[in-house]
């Protein structure tokens, strides 16, 4: 890819591997950051791009060079109480094509995105905005004012479906050869936007998942009991972050699931169940289980692990049931994480960097900046292509082609297919609205294609870094399965697809988000496209 902008090529390119999406809104200019922030983290996953992390909101200012996050979402609302702490799900694991690869005409589900997830926002006293020390789990009076400095403290659950086939944990987002896996990530963010302190540096260089946000991550194992600890603390890159395939819960192709969230005394439970196969994984987000917060200490350094329960913090789900922190607004969600892959002729081990040409053959072009986090073929564990796991700034990785599912099963994926949830003490109850979301107003702005104080030259399909629109920009369907109707992600899928809700048009107008300003003076960007349908068109059963 050709960057438009060098400044952007030069500091992408001290980036230096791949993270997960959602993204804090930036401030209006760094210049009106009133304190001194900590130097950022080159020790941390998140900063590297090689862990699916929360995008912050000035990820330049929190990481010193741009991480960032295509997320085209699904948002489920509902006035219900517990519809914002308590929904069930059903899905089918997608299938693979056969392994042997065919670059430019054969796709995988690991070439889309490295996770799909379902999300949930969190109750974390340690973190953003750093205000207010108390949060009351389940509750709508954990809402505020748009932009208001005295939210409670906040996190963003992502329970993640990690596809098979490509590099492992915690180089690459595969779990083995042939079987999905999942994990709970609960991600915060050490940051008061009224004085701009963030986590002291010592701390924020402690360990992998410590950082200005921090990560608590654990696989769902059979036992609910984590396979190491799960605190960013505590966390250990073996005990913790490489699969433990018999301890941890995976998932065949084709198989079907569900998906429960719930809380419960000590915090929130997810659980999986294959009711294909019988097998089941479960996770409470317990300090009994070794999860943990990071105690905000901008100041010296010391980096203290304060055992926590992670609740839930909203007792329904609606516009106003964010993430503070977060470019995309949402609370309960399907998303589909994008934009971390694309074909490298030829590798640097030592660097990781892709050295000569990006894209298949079909269509190569010469590496650029953030062709980085690159694997030879051998690195697979199962399909041997080279390839990169940076963020795709430049809008023409597989994820920007018409690679996604069609109907066509020998060079294409089976579609991701998921269900709008359930919500009641039953989960029988539907929720009442469905909403769609994209952050790409965020992400076009770091190429400086679009304004997000004025929304001038923000699209639905990006441009690339060609200057040329993307060849395709995935959206959701449904169809009829799972004994009713369901979701898929990506486009229109022969034999499955009976409505496309306008295609790319379904994002809808920009969406302007406000934020928590220095000296606690709101500000707002442009950050997304969002459009509320007034119903659920895809109710489940």
């Amino acid at each position: 890819m050709k960057l438009a902008n060098p400044a952007r090529k030069a500091l992408l390119a001290a980036a230096t591997a791949c993270a997960l999406a959602m993204t804090v809104a930036s401030s209006a200019a760094a210049s009106h950051t009133t304190t001194a922030k900590a130097p950022a983290s080159r020790h941390n996953l998140c900063a590297q791009n090689r862990l699916l992390c929360t995008e912050v909101y000035d990820s330049e200012d929190v990481f010193g060079h741009y991480v960032g996050h295509d997320e085209p979402s699904l948002l489920f609302y509902s006035n219900r109480p517990g519809s914002g702490n308590r929904m069930q799900y059903k899905g089918i694991v997608p299938k693979d094509p056969p392994p042997t690869p065919i670059p430019g005409k054969r796709s995988y589900n690991f070439m889309l995105y490295p996770a799909f997830w379902f999300g949930m926002a969190m109750c974390d006293t340690q973190s953003y905005p750093e205000t207010v020390n108390t949060c009351t789990p389940d509750s709508n009076s954990n809402i505020t004012q748009p932009g208001s400095p005295n939210h409670a403290g906040t996190a963003f659950m992502e329970l993640q479906f990690y596809p098979p086939g490509y590099v492992q944990q915690f180089n690459g987002f595969s779990c083995s050869a042939t079987q999905w896996c999942v994990a709970m990530n609960i991600d915060s963010l050490s940051l008061n936007p009224v004085t701009g302190q963030a986590l002291n540096a010592t701390c924020q260089a402690k360990g992998p998942l410590t950082g200005e946000e921090y990560v608590n991550f654990a696989y769902l194992t059979h036992s609910g009991k984590p396979q190491g600890p799960p605190s960013p603390i505590n966390f250990d890159p073996v005990a913790s972050g490489q699969p433990d395939l018999a301890k941890d819960l995976t998932l065949n192709p084709g198989d079907h699931y569900t998906v429960t969230l719930h809380d419960t005394a000590h915090g929130l439970r997810t659980i999986v169940t294959d009711t294909t196969t019988g097998q089941s994984g479960l996770m409470t987000a317990s300090a009994a289980n070794g999860f943990g917060q990071i105690k905000y200490a901008p100041t010296g350094t010391t980096c203290q692990n304060i055992p926590y329960d992670f609740h839930p913090m909203y007792s329904t789900s609606s516009t106003k049931t964010t993430v503070p922190w977060a470019a995309a607004t949402y609370n309960v969600a399907f998303d589909t994480e994008i934009g971390h892959f694309d074909y490298c002729g030829s590798v640097d081990p030592a660097t990781g960097a892709c050295t000569s040409t990006e894209g298949a053959a079909s269509n190569a072009e010469p590496a650029d900046a953030d062709d980085l986090a690159c694997f030879p073929a051998s690195a697979s564990t199962l399909v041997q292509v080279s390839g990169c796991l940076n963020t795709n700034t430049g809008f023409d990785g597989t994820s920007y082609l018409r690679d996604w599912p069609n109907g066509n099963y020998r060079l294409r994926p089976s579609p991701t297919i998921f269900t709008s949830p359930l919500t009641g003490a039953a989960y029988n109850t539907n929720y009442a609205k469905v909403g769609f979301n994209t952050d790409l107003p965020d992400l076009e702005s770091q190429t400086g294609v679009c304004n997000r104080d004025t929304g001038q030259g923000c699209t639905h399909i990006p441009l690339t870094d060609d200057n040329t629109p993307a060849t395709f920009y995935p959206y959701y369907t449904s169809g009829h399965a799972l004994g009713g109707c369901a979701w898929a992600p990506g486009q229109v899928v022969r034999g499955f697809t009976r409505n496309a809700y306008g295609k790319n048009a379904q994002y809808g107008p920009l969406l302007k988000v406000t934020y928590t300003g220095p000296g606690g003076v709101p500000f707002s960007h442009y950050n997304d496209f969002q459009n509320i349908l007034p119903n659920n068109p895809c109710p489940q059963g």
